[in-house]
């Protein structure tokens, strides 16, 4: 009898043979401004009936992130309350991979990439996009290549990267994530595990607010992240003694950062709360409720225990590569990064003792939108300034 062919894993939210999303708008884990770190981000709806309407005749604005493992494409319009998705594109490149060892991003991983970008760019130009805005993070930073890949990337596709800054790539984070924090509490943990780098903020309500708005008390950069780590310590198989040396590493990056903001007794006192965005945490949550799909409804927004989040990660380690691949909501191009991530998420319960973790299914590209959506409206109000001193008709 011949063997039946087992089907391989798309990694979490991706439908099966297609690179958009279309349900939910935003995909695993997600401001051209300065500093607005007190931002709410509202909540993402989507319009599928929109699709093929070319030229909006509203404000349509794109955000691009491009990370050291993903290449994420998020197409939306403002709305009163938040946005309307139009348009969703996520794709595995693993830009970074191999850049920890040789220092520079290596042919095969450009040329992944640039297919992907080629995606975006064709989705941009037939949404009728605005207003865009396309960062690149830490495989770009560390690469002594990266600017000239983004020189490739612009004569290839059209489209305009920046190397953003370690402190701009935690303040989207935040900008992106920071409705689902917990206005009752004296102060949030909000971390962001990449591929090549983990973003972590310490946040509290700001004075005089009573909840309503948060302010970036402290905030630190890790140059550790999902690919680098497996890289060093391995990914597809890692026993236990692997696996505290993982957890041993990054507490001792976590470490050296103390404790500038005086929050840490919050947390020691359970008035603190942990709040996630990444594959990393989105990956868990779907684990630990035992999804037979990746369904972003039930992932963002979602509260974890402590003990819902050991046990997932019990559950991941104790499953072999393969049996991570087959896992719905792993998936066979997160089944050897998964793992280390679970170590960076336990290395920072350790450091910082939570009872409780909120899981954002949104981050960089939400929080991009919202730099976008603010800069359209003061422009928008600029010109509305011109025209009643000219004495023409305000514009609709």
């Amino acid at each position: 009898m011949a063997k039946r062919r087992r089907q391989r894993r798309r990694p979490p939210g991706t439908p099966n043979g297609v690179d958009t999303a279309t349900a939910n708008g935003a995909l695993p884990g997600g401001g051209a401004e300065a500093t607005e770190k007190s931002a709410r981000t509202p909540p993402v709806k989507s319009d599928a009936r929109q699709r093929t309407d070319r030229r909006p005749a509203q404000a349509r604005f794109a955000a691009l992130d491009l990370g050291t493992n993903n290449c994420r494409l998020l197409i939306a319009s403002p709305r009163p309350k938040g946005f309307r998705v139009f348009d969703a594109f996520s794709r595995i490149v693993r830009l970074g991979e191999g850049v920890s060892g040789s220092g520079a991003l290596s042919k095969a991983a450009m040329d992944r990439t640039i297919d992907a970008l080629k995606v975006c760019a064709d989705k941009i130009e037939k949404r009728g996009v605005t207003r865009q805005r396309c960062i690149a993070t830490q495989a770009c930073r560390a690469a002594s290549n990266g600017p000239e890949f983004l020189d490739r990337v612009r004569d290839e596709t059209g489209l305009e990267f920046e190397i953003i800054t370690p402190a701009e790539e935690a303040r989207l984070a935040v900008t992106g994530c920071v409705e689902l924090f917990d206005r009752d509490a004296s102060a949030g943990l909000i971390f962001d595990i990449g591929g090549g780098s983990t973003e972590i903020s310490w946040v509290r309500p700001r004075d005089g607010e009573n909840g309503a708005a948060t302010e970036i008390a402290a905030w630190t950069s890790l140059p550790i992240g999902v690919v680098n780590l497996s890289e060093r310590f391995g990914g597809r198989d890692i026993s236990s003694d692997v696996y505290r040396s993982v957890v041993d590493a990054v507490r001792k990056e976590i470490a050296a950062f103390g404790d500038p903001a005086g929050l840490k007794g919050a947390f020691m006192a359970g008035e603190a709360h942990f709040l996630g965005t990444s594959g990393t945490v989105t990956s868990i949550a779907g684990v630990h409720l035992r999804l037979p799909r990746y369904r972003r409804d039930a992932v963002d927004g979602l509260w974890l225990s402590e003990i819902d989040v050991r046990g997932a990660t019990e559950r991941l380690r104790a499953m072999s590569y393969e049996e991570r691949a087959d896992e719905p909501c792993i998936g066979v191009e997160r089944a050897d990064l998964v793992v280390c991530g679970c170590a960076i998420l336990d290395a920072l319960l350790l450091e910082w003792p939570s009872s409780r973790i909120r899981v954002a299914d949104r981050g960089l590209r939400e929080g991009i939108l919202v730099g976008l959506s603010r800069a359209h409206n003061r422009e928008r109000e600029r010109r509305r300034i011109r025209r009643r001193r000219r004495g023409a008709p305000p514009a609709a």
